[in-house]
């Protein structure tokens, strides 16, 4: 299926077997890691972070919930797939696969409300599907970004995305888990560099374009071909994920957390070419905004991302807000390698204490396929 700007194989849970070292065998065949070219063509990855992907679905034994999502970033050349966050735009699939699977009653007509338990994150998401004769639409006139054909629009919903105190994966917890909006990095080779470290959506570090010698306006071919460049950027990373307390030193974070947490660097408005050959005017953005996905630049903008944008621009003294706060409406729109996308928050202040309790966005998804995969035996 493809979800927003990213596309995946998804499973029922009960097609799968149970032992993890057997079901990551399975996944990684299915896909086609490792690869030492880099091309996953012995496989149904595409050979970028935004095909490498996996989704398992199942009914949820949660009375607040219908369906429970599980994701899986699957490495392209080495043989690791990453549970430790989630894929917002593949997010966006899943509603429309657990109705078509039966996994949730839906009207026949109008809109369908799925509740959705995120597993790796722990956290839940409504998503508002659109219904015609007992079938999901697929087909319809929302133009997405990075997607190069129109099709209906799907609402998502993310409820209290920032981690809890004491919840999540990170060693203090909490939106903020070193208790900062703005923290000052040490990172070897780099020197001292600003960012925000947030938990929503997924872990996210936040930093300033021109710290990384950046403008805020590169496409993909700009820097995915630039070693010393990625380079740099993955330093940072690292060591924001052991600031964050999810490792215990940076090589844990390059060799066996790939996925999480994402390093975005943002700008001030600039105009710009999208890698569509539109032309994006300053003046109709608040922001710019790239992120990093599996070790290269993302071609347009993670689902996470996003929701890690909107949160950290509601929330002020962040690198995002203090660039770009958000309206009165509680929305900020951004420009990414493809285009343009208007993002919403909920946040409240209590007490000196700042909350999300809801990042809203609207994506599209398709069935690609169905069907049976082949896997060779061990």
């Amino acid at each position: 299926m493809r979800g927003g700007t990213s596309k995946g194989v998804f499973f029922l849970a009960a097609d799968l077997p149970t032992e993890q070292a057997e079901l990551e065998r399975i996944l990684l065949r299915v896909i086609g890691s490792p690869d030492r070219y880099g091309k996953q063509t012995d496989g149904m990855g595409a050979a970028t972070s935004s095909t490498s992907k996996i989704v398992i679905l199942s009914k949820s034994d949660r009375d607040d919930c219908d369906v429970n999502y599980l994701f899986g970033q699957v490495a392209i050349d080495a043989p690791v797939i990453d549970w430790s966050g989630n894929c917002g735009n593949l997010t966006t699939a899943v509603g429309p696969f657990a109705i078509s699977h039966g996994l949730v009653a839906a009207p026949k007509d109008g809109e369908a409300t799925v509740r959705i338990w995120q597993a790796n994150i722990k956290k839940k998401i409504v998503s508002r599907v659109p219904m015609k004769d007992g079938e999901v639409i697929e087909m319809g006139d929302f133009e997405l970004d990075g997607v190069a054909f129109p099709a209906a629009e799907v609402k998502i919903e993310f409820l209290d995305p920032a981690a809890d105190e004491g919840d999540g994966d990170s060693a203090e917890g909490g939106m903020f888990p070193t208790g900062n909006r703005i923290d000052t990095l040490d990172v070897p080779g780099v020197g001292a560099v600003e960012a925000t470290l947030i938990n929503a959506g997924n872990p996210t570090i936040f930093v300033d374009a021109a710290r990384l010698g950046l403008k805020g306006t590169e496409l993909q071919g700009d820097i995915n071909g630039n070693a010393k460049l990625l380079a740099l950027a993955e330093a940072v990373r690292s060591h924001g994920a052991v600031a964050m307390g999810l490792v215990k030193t940076a090589q844990e974070a390059t060799e066996n957390r790939p996925h999480t947490p994402k390093l975005s660097f943002v700008a001030t408005p600039a105009s710009y070419t999208a890698s569509d050959g539109k032309k994006i005017e300053a003046g109709g953005i608040d922001l710019l905004a790239r992120i990093f996905s599996m070790g290269v630049l993302h071609h347009a903008m993670t689902g996470t991302g996003a929701v890690a944008i909107a949160a950290a621009a509601a929330i002020p003294g962040t690198v995002v807000s203090r660039i770009a706060p958000v309206g009165a409406d509680g929305r900020v729109k951004f420009g990414h390698p493809s285009g343009v996308l208007n993002v919403g928050a909920e946040a409240r202040e209590k007490n000196g204490q700042w909350a999300v309790s809801k990042v809203m966005m609207s994506r599209s998804a398709r069935r690609l396929m169905e069907g049976w995969v082949r896997v060779p035996a061990a």
